[in-house]
């Protein structure tokens, strides 16, 4: 499988499965897992088709991990719009965590601290060359540093998912590092 063909079905994989099953008449159980038959099914009838054979190295392939499967069915690993549940318990996290952004976002974030926007969750990471990719999509990364530990320590619940992405409802400004210059 090509790589144009894997980065296609994987972002219509993540589009239908975090943000609208609906769409293409998919209904997630409460922990975001649908049928793979289904999805594959439910793609074909709207004009998208791809196999179980692409659908496996799609997920085989990722780097990010971004999808579980589990017998039959299959869930994105974090990253929703919709209400999911992933059953993810409480963790503790490192003292340092980080989160990829870029210059433009800076304003807002030293204002009001990372927050969900459209997702469920506000995403770090356990290392700041994954928060550089991650803020690089979208332009020059610049990477903050979250003091997880002393969030933890104040009664804020951070969860880890299945790639290791670290998930928490909010930061808020005062537990945020900005690098020099920004």
């Amino acid at each position: 499988m090509d790589e144009r063909r894997t980065v296609k079905v994987s972002k219509y994989i993540a589009r239908h499965l975090r943000h609208q099953p609906e769409r293409i008449g998919l209904t997630p159980d409460d922990g975001g897992w649908v049928e793979i038959d289904a999805l594959i099914a439910a793609a074909a009838e709207h004009g998208f088709r791809f196999t179980r054979e692409e659908l496996d190295h799609v997920v085989a392939a990722n780097d990010k991990r971004r999808f579980a499967i589990e017998g039959t069915r299959i869930r994105a690993s974090q990253g929703h719009s919709i209400e999911v549940d992933l059953g993810l318990p409480p963790a503790t996290p490192p003292p340092y965590l980080y989160h990829g952004t870029v210059a433009r976002a800076l304003e807002a974030i030293r204002a009001e601290g990372l927050r969900p926007l459209d997702r469920h969750d506000v995403h770090l990471s356990a290392d700041r060359e994954t928060a550089t990719r991650v803020g690089a999509r979208r332009g020059r990364p610049v990477v903050l540093s979250v003091d997880a530990g002393a969030m933890h320590r104040d009664g804020h619940v951070f969860h880890v998912s299945a790639n290791g992405v670290w998930l928490t409802k909010a930061v808020p400004p005062g537990y945020l590092r900005f690098p020099e210059g920004d």
